[in-house]
């Protein structure tokens, strides 16, 4: 993969912080067209002959204790099956990871983005989701917010979070992270004390003032009239800058310097 900004080719990966797994098999089956048979299913195929043999080998191993009935058959069944599923779960995640970083070549609209620093406003629902779960640890009686409720509340009414991302430049664009897609038990906080490269695709334009809470959940209005007092008292401004808006696909750290 080439950068779109200055051409020059990426290093290895060593490490992946963030991977949207969604949206890249997605742009796979895209790219696919429909006409290749899914790897997913293959997996599956895979993961339930290795359950299924494991199940049976604990059975095996068991049968001759006197009290090995069928709960504790279907315990072990059990156990072995969240074993396979968690097997399956990873499996399929890095056959996702894997096709979409030897097909990235094909995949149309994603740009290398690297030299970035990454922060939240801290008026944003990014920055209260960082450090909701260190609040949930506090007892404030007289706070009229449950803390304890706080995060899962954040995270049932959002799913994206955006960051902005500042260049050497100066250059700001805001990136939008799936707070479900983090790995390794990665989170929003990691993001500034890395140095990432991300992929994402450019979805759209903001300003930078939408990313604060108030301006999520004030609904849309039309702006008030210009009077002369405002003009007099320096009301009269220049509209907000737009910046690019980026769905992040992939965050990770690239080998060498």
């Amino acid at each position: 993969m080439t950068d779109a900004d200055t051409g020059t080719t990426s290093a290895p990966l060593i490490k992946i912080v963030y991977f949207d797994e969604e949206s890249a098999s997605d742009l796979l089956d895209i790219v696919a067209g429909g006409k290749e048979t899914s790897s997913k299913e293959l997996t599956k195929e895979r993961a339930a002959e290795v359950e299924a043999e494991a199940r049976a080998r604990a059975a095996a191993k068991f049968n001759w204790l006197p009290f090995f009935g069928g709960s504790a058959e279907a315990g072990a069944a059990a156990s072995v099956s969240a074993v396979g599923r968690s097997i399956l779960n990873k499996t399929l995640s890095n056959t996702i990871l894997t096709d979409y970083l030897s097909k990235l070549g094909e995949l149309k609209g994603i740009e290398r983005l690297e030299g970035l620093t990454v922060t939240a406003r801290n008026d944003s629902a990014a920055y209260m989701k960082m450090y909701t779960p260190y609040l949930a640890m506090l007892k404030l009686d007289e706070l009229p917010v449950n803390l304890a409720e706080l995060d899962s509340a954040l995270t049932s009414a959002k799913g994206y979070y955006e960051l902005l991302a500042q260049s050497a430049d100066g250059a700001k664009r805001i990136l939008r992270f799936n707070i479900q897609a983090f790995r390794n038990n990665y989170g929003l906080v990691d993001l500034g004390r890395m140095r990432l490269v991300f992929h994402g695709i450019r979805v759209g334009r903001a300003a930078e003032s939408s990313l604060t809470m108030q301006a999520e959940m004030a609904p849309a209005a039309e702006p008030a009239p210009l009077t002369g007092l405002d003009v007099v008292d320096g009301g009269l401004t220049e509209p907000s800058t737009l910046l690019d808006v980026y769905d992040v696909i992939l965050a990770g750290v690239e080998y060498g310097d």
